[in-house]
């Protein structure tokens, strides 16, 4: 993104497709990082921001002169960049050359910031476990090894094991493992952070001969001849569009959404409708929609089954 500012500044008007070939990246991409650069510019607190827009065929940036001159940090900016570049430093699965690149940037921040990088060194910076698992992930593309995995699948509601030939690594919200499940015989995609436990097996890894997916226009993409499946949720159920891929969503007067997808196992959304509750309901197929309302009496029976302990009120 830095490459792009210098690229765009020295580009006026630039065309979205033109600046994406040159950066290898999607259209898609290269607007997702067009959105977060008017976040960014001198200052956290408040300094001239980069007024960079697109109108989906060309790119302009408006304010290039003002914000050309070159960073000052101030002691709280400089703080939080080294406590961030220790951190990034530390974890596990890092190459040794970029450990050792950011190391040398680490000992250049602390000379220009001086006395301020005293309290850095006082900060520390600790990663969720998920750290561990991109490690091997990671590990076991660069060596070509098979991938022993332990997942949980949140569509079935159970954990699996298998094993799995490594592709690629990519992220997207959520980082993710794209590779040859040897379980499924079929290429499979997992969520680093349902991966309860992995394991670089002495086994080389040997996937089939596979083109890349594009992947611009999400994860998952289901296929024209699944099923498809009809949800109404309220306000408090719109998070589902940002979390499964969808056909379309129509605005419904209380606020909520009708949300049209496709899926190759739609009783796997019977869990979705549970978690949803009184924020949404499954309208279509008729036969799915009533699945989820006799699953959820079955699940309220259970509560009504248990009854209240001695001396509870009912």
């Amino acid at each position: 993104m830095l490459s792009l500012v210098t690229y765009l500044r020295e580009r006026p008007g630039a065309r979205v497709a033109d600046v994406a070939r040159a950066f290898g990246i999607t259209e898609r991409e290269l607007t997702g990082d067009l959105s977060v650069l008017p976040m960014c510019g001198t200052s956290f607190r408040g300094g001239d921001l980069l007024d960079i827009d697109t109108d989906g065929e060309r790119i302009w940036w408006h304010n290039a002169d003002d914000v050309a001159q070159p960073l000052r940090l101030s002691s709280d900016e400089a703080i939080s960049l080294l406590v961030a570049a220790r951190a990034v430093a530390g974890l596990p699965g890092l190459r040794e050359r970029d450990r050792a690149a950011l190391s040398r940037a680490v000992v250049k921040l602390e000379a220009a910031a001086g006395d301020a990088a005293e309290g850095s060194a006082r900060v520390g910076v600790t990663f969720e476990a998920e750290g561990s698992v991109f490690a091997d992930a990671d590990r076991a593309i660069t060596e070509r090894r098979r991938l022993w995995l332990r997942y949980y699948s949140s569509g079935r509601g159970e954990m699996t094991e298998r094993e799995v030939d490594p592709i690629r690594l990519v992220t997207e919200g959520h980082t993710y493992l794209e590779g040859w499940c040897r379980l499924s015989e079929d290429r499979r995609i997992f969520r680093l952070d349902r991966i309860a436990d992995i394991e670089v097996l002495d086994i080389p890894s040997d996937p089939p001969p596979l083109e890349l997916r594009d992947l611009s226009q999400g994860l998952v993409r289901p296929a024209d001849d699944d099923p498809q499946v009809v949800l109404e949720v309220g306000p408090g159920g719109r998070w589902v569009t940002e979390y499964y891929s969808y056909e379309d969503a129509v605005e419904l007067p209380d606020g909520g959404l009708r949300i049209t997808l496709r899926t190759p196992d739609p009783s796997g959304l019977l869990r979705l409708a549970l978690r949803l509750g009184a924020d949404g309901r499954i309208t279509a197929p008729a036969e799915l929609a009533e699945r989820a309302r006799s699953t959820a009496a079955d699940a309220l029976a259970l509560y009504g089954a248990a009854g209240p302990a001695d001396g509870d009120a009912a």
